[in-house]
């Protein structure tokens, strides 16, 4: 078609095209915005809103409860067993001050220090009895941790069971907001492609097309990018059979396409030659004849052949004469190109 066109019609066409692409762009942006804030339609979903709360609550207050506490006591373990190390450092010293002192006593085998050995004697049993006190609380403490811990841990183990029942329900609700936020999608693109495909049926060729076109670039974009990647799944047989559908759907236009046009290819072969190129434009037959094809049939012609005046897969004439020349011209010109004359002025019989 663009051999046909003249330069300037060509860089109009140009330039609309891209009025096409510009409208179809800024209609994409719109369009985006809308569907990016579909999903605000639904709320924000949350695992509380599906959990036994009655039964969760006291759980959640005995797990900060229990960390609390075996936080406190781990805490007091800590200095307890400063106090446990410190106490088994003084009666280690006492321990070592009195075996020395004990050797000494032997060696000077003095009775007199028997009142300092008694008394020596008392002070070891009360480090020792300090360091066992110390060592009661350690354990107290160490049992208040692991009680702590277990109540933590039944605690905890209990709201898992219910967070695991309300994790259930919170995915099937998902999933049906899912389904609805599609439903959504699925109802403002449907009527696109209706409009789309009516414009691309009757408007496609109207005067204000490239609107049309950017339409239907916007209308096709909303159903391949803003709807078909968030089909649901359900394994796969959703996206499937709606790819079945689709593929169908335009199966069969293709096939109702291609059948009318060769019934109306058939219907014209059969009228007669001038009714036939008077029903051609002229820039269809030029576009056709510039791709090496018969603007009648469409099927390929040898033009390069001067013998060939006539398609021969159809007969409508392809080169005639100009009346007043005789040069031999494409039937569907509209001047001579040797004299210039109009071929509506004087038409010569086709030459066989």
């Amino acid at each position: 078609m663009s051999k046909s066109l003249r330069l300037s019609e060509k860089w109009f066409r140009r330039g609309l095209w891209l009025v096409a692409l510009a409208f179809a762009s800024f209609l994409i942006g719109l369009g985006g915005a809308i569907v990016d804030d579909l999903p605000r339609v639904e709320r924000v979903l949350e695992l509380d809103d599906f959990i036994d709360r009655p039964a969760a609550e006291p759980l959640r207050s005995t797990i900060k409860a229990s960390e609390a506490a075996e936080l406190q006591a781990t805490r007091q373990l800590e200095q307890v067993r400063l106090q446990q190390s410190a106490a088994r450092q003084a009666s280690a010293n006492a321990r070592e001050t009195f075996g020395n002192w004990i050797a000494t006593r032997r060696a000077t085998a003095q009775p007199d220090q028997d009142t300092e050995l008694i008394a020596r004697t008392k002070q070891l049993d009360a480090f020792k009895q300090k360091e066992d006190e110390v060592q009661r609380l350690v354990n107290a403490q160490q049992q208040a941790v692991l009680d702590a811990r277990q109540a933590e841990q039944r605690a905890r183990e209990a709201l898992s069971l219910l967070e695991r029942d309300a994790r259930e329900k919170l995915g099937a609700e998902y999933r049906r907001v899912e389904l609805r936020v599609f439903a959504y999608r699925l109802a403002l693109t449907l009527p696109l492609l209706v409009v789309a495909g009516w414009l691309f049926a009757k408007k496609r060729k109207s005067t204000y097309w490239p609107f049309v076109w950017g339409f239907i670039f916007f209308a096709l974009f909303a159903f391949f990018v803003e709807l078909v990647p968030y089909l649901p799944s359900y394994g796969g047989y959703v996206r499937y059979v709606v790819g079945i559908l689709v593929t169908v759907l335009v199966g069969r236009y293709a096939i109702v396409a291609l059948n009318a046009y060769l019934a109306r290819q058939k219907l014209a072969e059969q009228q007669p030659d001038q009714v036939r190129r008077e029903e051609l434009s002229y820039d269809v037959a030029l576009a056709r004849l510039g791709k090496g094809v018969c603007p009648g049939c469409e099927r390929p012609v040898d033009l390069k052949n001067g013998e060939i005046d006539f398609c021969p897969h159809c007969g409508i004439g392809l080169f005639d004469h100009c009346g007043q020349c005789e040069t031999r011209k494409s039937a569907f010109s509209k001047f001579c190109h040797a004299c210039g004359t109009s071929a509506a002025a004087t038409q010569a019989p086709h030459t066989l």
